[in-house]
């Protein structure tokens, strides 16, 4: 009969130190418990998918050991490497009675290096006969249980080496980020679209409306803000003559934390010359439906109970017309005070001063957000709050800005961008008004980027796009936490 390694019967303490036990034993035989450069021929999915051309051929692999059956004279283990697992059969009649020996004491989580032959077993299993094994790595501390794996959802979280050493899941969700990631450039590249790079720590906070993390900086003794969008500087590269580009990196934002929200978040900004707002709308959604297509092979995509469809075209709504259609409030053409009136009758408390545009935008969370399942373009933003979109000519008040809603989330921002630099400069003063009266998030004057608008930027077309929340809805995960390989934790004890 098999016998199954059991350690989880003992408290860690005891485990750690029989673990150890069998760190100093392989040193006193001679044995480096940590080994060196192994070159392998195969994977382990490699092997199982190419059985027929490379049965009974010989194969060095390498990976962790993930069980252990023990069966007198033979042994059976698994292990398992970046491609999947496969079975290891010893036999002691094959590798000799010491080396035997030395295997029967490896333990769950042990690392190692495999010489052997590629077989199937009598119950048909495809495996790698043993005829000899290296140590790569001894592991000091015990896998979580098999049976009930690693479910604490914080230990998860931070200790992720181990969420992915157990939960297969949780390794296949990364896979797939990876290849978003890889398509969305390809996407891009394939259409003349230039990747470019800027910084991260900048002088002013500017590209969004957030409040910033910040830092010092001792040779020059001053304080620096960690970015909270690339936008700024990515214009300026259109006033320079780069007339496609994009950016995938990482944006900081001293927020709240929550199922959707991280401080620290992936983005992608793009932006073209001479397009619009209309013209980036398309862009995302062929864009979106191109990487759902060519990760997942499909573009209607299951997301909890919901099924999305996200080719194209999405359809296009603009706010106030959102609002009245989910709320039954009709702002347009209302003053600020008619507007809170209106918003309270419904109920909501609004500030005394909040504006026509903090009404609207608060109807909104409300009322709309929670019904916008299937992809759809909200468009039409007041001016107010989006000081760097392109005004509509048919209503000044409005701009010509969309953000892209998909499962309730808001997965996106873009807009015509500004180019006057006069309209730009009076709306950077409103900003810090807001600023100086309280409003962490309002932009800071950027005077060099209203320099860079005095040389002429072209009419551009702009868009970003939330990478950690495209993945969360490609991959069917309910938190940015199951994204991200190592999301923020406070402090432990």
């Amino acid at each position: 009969m098999a016998e199954e390694h059991n350690e989880h019967q003992l408290p860690l303490e005891e485990l750690m130190k029989i673990r150890r036990a069998k760190l100093e034993d392989l040193y006193k035989q001679g044995i480096n418990p940590y080994g060196e450069r192994f070159e392998r021929t195969h994977l382990a999915r490699e092997i199982i998918d190419h059985f027929d051309q490379l049965a009974e051929t010989e194969t060095r692999i390498a990976g962790r050991i993930m069980s252990f059956r023990t069966h007198g004279k033979a042994s059976f283990a698994d292990l398992a490497d970046q491609s999947g697992r496969i079975q290891l059969y010893i036999r002691v009649d094959q590798v000799g009675e010491a080396k035997y020996e030395q295997f029967c004491k490896l333990d769950i989580g042990d690392v190692v290096a495999v010489y052997g032959r590629i077989f199937r077993t009598r119950r048909g299993e495809i495996s790698v006969e043993v005829y000899d094994f290296l140590m790569m790595a001894k592991s000091l501390r015990p896998l979580p249980d098999k049976w009930y794996g690693l479910k604490d959802v914080e230990i998860r979280y931070r200790q992720r080496y181990l969420d992915l050493i157990v939960n297969p899941d949780v390794r296949k969700v990364f896979e797939t980020r990876s290849r978003i990631i890889q398509a969305l450039r390809g996407y891009l590249l394939e259409r003349g679209f230039l990747e470019v790079e800027t910084p991260m720590l900048n002088v002013i906070a500017g590209g969004a409306t957030a409040r910033p993390f910040v830092t010092y900086h001792n040779a020059l003794d001053m304080d620096l803000y960690m970015r909270i969008a690339p936008e700024l500087y990515l214009k300026r590269l259109l006033v320079g003559g780069f007339e496609r580009v994009f950016e995938i990196g990482k944006n900081f934002r001293n927020e709240g934390i929550s199922t959707k929200h991280n401080p620290e978040f992936t983005s992608v900004e793009i932006y073209q010359a001479y397009a619009d707002a209309s013209d980036m709308m398309k862009l995302t959604e062929e864009l979106v439906a191109y990487i759902a297509q060519e990760v997942l092979g499909t573009t209607e995509v299951q997301f909890g109970d919901y099924t999305v469809n996200l080719a194209p075209p999405w359809p296009r709504l603009p706010m106030l017309e959102a609002v009245r259609q989910y709320a039954g409030v009709d702002l347009a053409g209302l003053s600020d005070a008619e507007a809170r009136a209106a918003a309270r009758e419904k109920g909501l408390e609004i500030d005394p001063d909040a504006s026509y545009a903090q009404v609207l935008e608060e109807l909104f969370d409300t009322y709309v957000e929670p019904n916008l399942i299937q992809p759809v373009f909200i468009t039409d933003y007041p001016v107010e709050i989006s000081p760097l979109a392109k005004r509509k000519k048919d209503n000044p008040q409005l701009t010509e800005r969309f953000e892209p809603f998909v499962v309730t989330w808001e997965i996106g921002n873009g807009f015509s961008e500004l180019n006057d630099p006069i309209d730009q400069l009076d709306r950077f003063r409103k900003q810090v008004e807001k600023r100086e009266s309280g409003d962490e998030e309002a932009h800071m004057m950027d005077e060099d980027f209203i320099v860079a608008l005095e040389y002429g930027m072209p009419p551009a077309g702009g868009l970003g796009i939330g990478i950690d929340r495209l993945v969360m809805l490609l991959t069917n995960s309910r938190s940015i936490r199951d994204v991200i390989l190592f999301p923020h934790m406070r402090p432990k004890g």
